[in-house]
């Protein structure tokens, strides 16, 4: 990825600055001089430059809602009814594929809330697509580039 990719597509909200490494020190014994100077250090960020939109927040969280919620109150749907039908009527459903259908279902919960965040768009004046499928592509390929970035910053 060249430098004007990166550039532009870095996140809408992200800093436009670097963050500098710390300098690496040879361990010295540590005086009251010492903790003053490395207490009086400023952050290179901000918290409010490091903070994701509010609106960007509130997207993520309607999504994380839906995609989470869904799958999860169906599989607590799928358990009142396995056991409606084992009490109330002569229907007897096999145990395991309760199980396996309840695991299946909370999966999709657990899964739901990673295409929450994922689907949602990052940008503030743009809200996305019903599904979010671009918004995910976009998404997953910022945050892969950032970890192969990482991966060869600490080799």
């Amino acid at each position: 990825m060249s430098a004007e990719e990166s550039e532009r597509s870095r996140l809408p909200f992200e800093p436009n600055k670097k963050r500098q490494k710390p300098v690496k020190v040879q361990k010295k014994p540590i005086n009251s001089n010492t903790l003053e100077t490395s207490a009086s250090r400023k952050q290179p960020f901000s918290k409010e430059e490091m903070a994701i939109p509010q609106v960007v927040s509130q997207r993520m969280i309607r999504r994380v809602a839906f995609f989470c919620g869904l799958p999860t109150a169906l599989g607590i749907t799928t358990l009142i009814v396995s056991y409606l039908l084992a009490t109330q009527t002569q229907i007897k459903l096999a145990p395991i594929a309760v199980l396996l259908a309840n695991m299946g279902l909370f999966g999709l919960g657990v899964l739901g809330i990673t295409y929450g965040v994922l689907s949602a768009s990052w940008d503030e004046e743009r809200p996305g697509g019903l599904i979010g499928l671009s918004e995910f592509n976009i998404n997953w390929g910022r945050m892969v580039a950032v970890w192969r970035e990482s991966r060869q910053k600490n080799v």
